[in-house]
């Protein structure tokens, strides 16, 4: 696999995995134990847990969500590249 569509991949991979803690930080929002764990991709343990903002988490959201389409369109375009070699040299 190549450098570009393996970054693509794991950059989605990445937006993924935080939309998915700030939806579990949102769900849990009503529980007692409101401390919040992030995910930081520097920190390979456990990230420091904070209390959970919801505003704070509307905005790690979107963040998540614009990355991971960000991610989707540098993968399309590489993918399209890629098609237009392989056209080319057939």
């Amino acid at each position: 696999m190549n450098v570009p569509l393996s970054t693509a991949l794991s950059g989605i991979s990445s937006a993924n995995e935080r939309l998915r803690a700030s939806a579990a930080n949102i769900a849990n929002l009503a529980s007692s134990n409101q401390s919040r764990p992030g995910v930081e991709p520097t920190n390979v343990d456990k990230a420091p847990e904070r209390e959970i903002n919801p505003a704070n988490e509307v905005v790690e959201q979107q963040s998540a969500a614009y990355a991971f389409v960000a991610n989707l369109k540098v993968l399309q375009t590489q993918l399209n590249t890629t098609g237009a070699l392989l056209d080319i040299k057939a």
